[in-house]
């Protein structure tokens, strides 16, 4: 008889057991344990329509498009004008209020307000921030800065070492922390990277040296590869002393899923811009596709049922590739002239780049930036909220509600 009561209780518990498991699974909300978004200016078709094509040809596939099903127009217009900066477009993503130009993580009245990484750490989250440009750069900056002068990197760079919440730092930018004299810009004379010393920092300056740091530590992973911006990745294959987007995001993920309540980190994606400022058609391809290496990284390492989201802040330059290339048709192929001589590449504005093949409509000393929907790309559990057209603070409240 006792034996019967036994199993009898025991059978009970386990049903009770396998209702607890299902009601967790389909009835409770889950939330990822990684949150990774991809932040850049010209995420947009045309874009990404090019770097197709100049990597294999029309039948390729790009790791976004075959890793990332769920898509969004987003509009980006900030509170003053009606196309945005890159400061206003990053900063109504990262608080969910729009911003004037040139500012950062404030309201238009200037009153501060929360980023998503701040509302992150709250809920035990660890953060990080990645770029393959400044640091200190406003697009960067509205993820942890507060300010109306979001150009002002020397500024920037104080207000980054002080935040508490992050646990990996990579970019470029380090002429923003050093003094004149010591590779720097700082006209103050401060050497902002003196004090920063082990356990509560471990500073890397190379992707050797980021190769081997190490990734459980208490403190904060800080890596400056570059006094500026990071290199065009022609450029940074030929020598190899700076890490790729890729690396970056990489060695980002190894540190923060170190944290037993989980992850955000935000990627900055910058060059992509500065390709479309300078009018390098052959510069922003491979950057893009640079980007579109560093999603497959991040779906690669991020773990079990991540939110992975790639998004757009800004067009610039006003760039298109016309014309009737091959299907086969790839790589230099399309930097040249069409049969009937004309420029594959055109611009709107801009400097007219290197190549004398990407004429340009209107001369200026920069591209400038157009009015464009941009792109939001995702997948995982909250992704399926990007359908349709969105406005770039949806962006925000995406995040917030996965935290």
């Amino acid at each position: 008889m006792r034996l019967r009561n036994n199993l009898l209780a025991l059978a009970i518990l386990i049903i009770f057991i396998g209702i607890g498991v299902l009601y967790v699974r389909f009835w409770v909300v889950q939330r990822p344990y990684g949150i990774i978004i991809f932040v850049s200016d010209g995420l947009v078709t045309r874009h990404i329509s090019a770097a197709r094509l100049y990597e294999n040809g029309a039948g390729n596939r790009l790791e976004m498009e075959k890793l990332l099903p769920n898509s969004a127009l987003v509009r980006n217009d900030p509170a003053q004008y009606a196309v945005p900066d890159a400061a206003s477009a990053a900063s109504a993503m990262a608080t969910g209020w729009k911003a004037r130009h040139h500012t950062v993580g404030v309201k238009e009245n200037g009153e501060s307000v929360a980023s998503i990484l701040e509302l992150a750490r709250k809920e035990g989250r660890a953060v990080g921030l990645v770029t393959n440009g400044r640091l200190t750069a406003s697009s960067s900056a509205a993820f942890y800065a507060h300010t109306l002068s979001a150009e002002d990197g020397q500024a920037l760079a104080p207000q980054l070492l002080a935040a508490p919440q992050f646990k990996v730092l990579l970019g470029g930018g380090s002429g923003d922390f050093l003094p004149e004299g010591k590779n720097g810009r700082r006209t103050d004379g401060k050497d902002l990277l003196a004090g920063l010393a082990a356990p509560r920092w471990d500073v890397v300056r190379t992707r050797a040296e980021l190769e081997g740091a190490g990734h459980y530590h208490g403190g904060t992973l800080l890596g400056l590869f570059a006094e500026d911006r990071m290199d065009f990745s022609k450029k940074r294959e030929l020598n190899g002393a700076q890490p790729s987007l890729s690396d970056l995001v990489h060695h980002a993920i190894e540190c923060l899923e170190t944290n037993r309540r989980g992850y955000v980190l935000i990627v900055d994606e910058t060059l992509i811009s500065r390709a479309c400022l300078l009018n390098e058609g052959e510069h922003l391809m491979r950057e893009t596709l640079e980007l579109d290496r560093a999603i497959g990284t991040a779906v690669k390492y991020a773990g079990e049922k991540p939110l992975i989201v790639a998004v757009g802040r800004a067009s610039i330059g006003g760039f298109a590739l016309s014309g009737y290339p091959m299907r086969q048709d790839k790589g230099l192929a399309l930097l040249g002239l069409t049969p009937e001589g004309n420029p594959y590449i055109t611009w709107a504005t801009g400097p007219k780049g290197a190549k004398p093949n990407e004429p340009v409509a209107r001369d200026a000393d920069a591209g400038v930036n157009t009015a464009e929907d941009v792109i939001a790309l995702g997948a995982g559990l909250g992704a399926e909220k990007l359908r349709g057209f969105l406005d770039n603070t949806d962006i925000f409240k995406i995040i917030r509600d996965a935290l």
